[in-house]
């Protein structure tokens, strides 16, 4: 006999799919990403960590698919297909019913896109399944006081969205999403090498560049490292040096439009929230936060204390697991806040 299925918080991110079981906490991080076949039937090879382990090494037949891009559902069924893989990783198969899902979806999400998440858990084995927004899960699973009448500012930057929101009394005063982030970057980073070395570099190689050598203000002792790619004019492999002087020249406009979203959501905040922002400052979540020297660059831009939350790559399927484990509390977060626009 099996055991009754526990509620999940989701985050469904176009990077990496994170789930939290109540109960056990977090269970399973896996990148969202499936190898298909190129044809009619598109068969699924591999999905998650497999699939992540054959990027840049596939033959012509096979292609990497991102199921999820820029926060939301961009390939149905293979989104199904993929959850359903992810949920019997987590809790196995040998259930007395389907569990509950809290989602974490963008602050800018379209009801098609909504009706589209809520459709494919309900296909992937989920009872029901319940959506907050990303900035509010980011804010709980930070630790941040959401329902006290004071203001909290979230940035939850992930793989295919950046929220930024400012947050009192259980809600959302005023807040952005930018469907341009960690993505986005490693794009900038092979674009930059594209066009300033004629090297043709892989997503995989580019994310281990920015990684290694990015930063959003230059160190004192810049870093060098061999990335090897494809040349453009002969065709043949080649081996370049990229210094941490180049990446951050790389992603100079990507900080610049980060830095656009956080000044877009601090001219609208409520003047008696902005004090409680200058004292508590931006708090930094998502696998972008960890980009080195980006609390720094934030707080010399925009005058207030900027820091990097604990576990930033966990706050949101933190929040949704807690949100999970106390469905009560969800009712309590709305569009009802009197300053809210």
């Amino acid at each position: 006999m099996g055991i009754l299925s526990p509620d999940i918080g989701v985050d469904l991110g176009s990077s990496s799919v994170v789930l939290y079981v109540t109960g056990r906490g977090i269970v399973l991080r896996e990148p969202s990403l499936i190898v298909a076949r190129n044809d009619v039937s598109r068969e699924a090879l591999a999905i998650g960590e497999e699939a992540r382990a054959m990027l840049g090494r596939m033959p012509g037949d096979l292609t990497a698919v991102h199921p999820i891009l820029q926060g939301v559902i961009a390939d149905f069924e293979l989104t199904v297909l993929m959850l359903k893989y992810f949920l019997r990783l987590a809790i196995g198969i040998n259930r007395l019913g389907k569990p509950r899902a809290v989602v974490a979806i963008p602050g800018e999400i379209t009801e098609m896109e909504r009706r589209a998440v809520e459709e494919a858990f309900r296909m992937s084995g989920f009872r029901s399944v319940r959506m907050v927004e990303a900035a509010v899960a980011a804010a709980h699973g930070s630790g941040l006081p959401v329902y006290d009448p004071q203001g909290s500012l979230v940035v939850d930057i992930g793989g295919g969205t950046a929220e930024c929101a400012v947050l009192s009394m259980g809600d959302i005063v005023v807040g952005r999403s930018d469907r341009q982030a960690g993505m986005a970057w490693d794009e900038a980073v092979a674009a930059y090498v594209k066009k300033t070395d004629n090297l043709l570099i892989g997503d995989r190689t580019a994310e281990e560049v920015k990684i290694d050598l990015g930063g959003a203000v230059l160190v004192k002792e810049p870093r060098r490292a061999m990335v090897r790619g494809r040349d453009l004019v002969t065709g043949l492999p080649q081996t370049i040096e990229m210094t941490s002087e180049q990446v951050f020249e790389a992603l100079r406009e990507p900080m610049r439009q980060l830095l656009g979203l956080l000044t877009w959501t601090l001219e609208r905040t409520p003047p008696e929230l902005a004090s409680d922002i200058v004292r508590s400052g931006a708090h930094l979540t998502g696998g972008g936060a960890m980009l080195p020297g980006l609390d720094q660059m934030l707080a010399n831009e925009l005058g207030i204390p900027a820091r990097v939350a604990r576990n930033p790559m966990d706050c949101v399927a933190l929040g949704t697991g807690y949100l999970a484990t106390n469905l009560e509390l969800l009712s309590r977060i709305g569009k009802n806040h009197p300053l809210t626009e």
